[in-house]
């Protein structure tokens, strides 16, 4: 999910803000309604928007305070009902500004019911130097759900000078459908370990990222290809056919352009794996 940040003002208090949104979606009168919407502390989301013709709903996150410091706790839970479609994104990045030695966390449970469909399309989540932490998704589907998702992560920030020389982050991403585990992912991230620059962790790069769609298609896997077919000298991007769905990865130094990646990838394979056209979410064009 999105959060912007507050300045280190807020850093001096010895409590960082706890903050939950529970969301439920299902299918009412031809159409997926945003049938509950809890929320404790700073988070919340806007009404339901219907830009396509079907009644899909997007729903933008929100974090009024601006974003994510020491010793905060973000709680996300989405529950999309059987034969429900959601889209979720953010209108700005996640941003964890550094860390005076406590960890800030933000945690995701994503359950998509039976005939279900949840496109889980954050923007990205840039570290500050020196920031701590740790972020956490669950997936859970029952059979015939299909989830597309991705998660892009920025360390540092070049423009400012800030080349992330400390810090950490740990990351955990697992997608399950009953008891099987379709993926599960777990990285640590460590500012003076050896996975920054060795050739088989970042290679010095800033930015990454993983896009996964739950359905097996060799022409999703096909169109994926094609649709980003121009990288620049410094990215890498792969898209691999795993059993149980589609993996795409990125790796460059440019968040804008990692976007774009991402965005031509969902682009193509939205037709393949949901029957749909691809309809950016219009908080992307502002």
């Amino acid at each position: 999910m999105s959060a912007l940040a507050v300045e280190s003002g807020r850093g001096a208090q010895q409590a960082g803000w706890a903050a939950e949104l529970e969301l439920s979606f299902a299918r009412v009168q031809g159409r997926t309604a945003l049938v509950r919407n809890w929320h404790r502390g700073p988070l919340a989301v806007q009404r339901a928007f219907y830009p396509e013709a079907d009644g899909l709903a997007h729903v933008y996150l929100l974090h009024p305070p601006g974003g994510i410091v020491s010793g905060d706790q973000l709680s996300v839970q989405v529950d999309v009902a059987r034969g429900a479609r959601a889209l979720l994104t953010t209108p700005a990045a996640t941003k964890f500004y550094r860390s005076d030695g406590r960890v800030a966390e933000q945690k995701q449970l994503l359950r998509v019911r039976a005939g279900a469909s949840l496109e889980w399309l954050p923007q990205e989540t840039i570290l500050f130097g020196s920031a701590q932490a740790r972020t956490h998704t669950r997936v859970e589907l029952e059979p015939s759900a299909i989830f597309c998702g991705w998660d892009l992560v920025c360390l540092g920030r070049a423009a400012s000078g800030d080349a992330f020389s400390s810090g950490r982050l740990q990351q955990s991403f697992e997608i399950w459908q009953g008891e099987r585990p379709l993926w599960i992912e777990r990285s640590d991230f460590d500012a003076t370990a050896p996975v920054m620059r060795a050739p088989w962790g970042l290679a010095g790069q800033r930015v990454f990222g993983t896009f996964v769609c739950t359905v097996e298609s060799a022409a999703g896997v096909a169109a994926a290809r094609a649709a980003v077919d121009s990288l620049e000298r410094s990215e890498l991007f792969a898209v691999s056919q795993l059993r149980g769905g589609i993996v795409c990865r990125y790796l460059g130094g440019s968040t804008e352009r990692a976007r774009q990646v991402f965005a031509q990838a969902w682009a193509a394979l939205r037709p393949i794996v949901l029957g749909r056209e691809a309809s950016p979410p219009r908080i992307w064009l502002t």
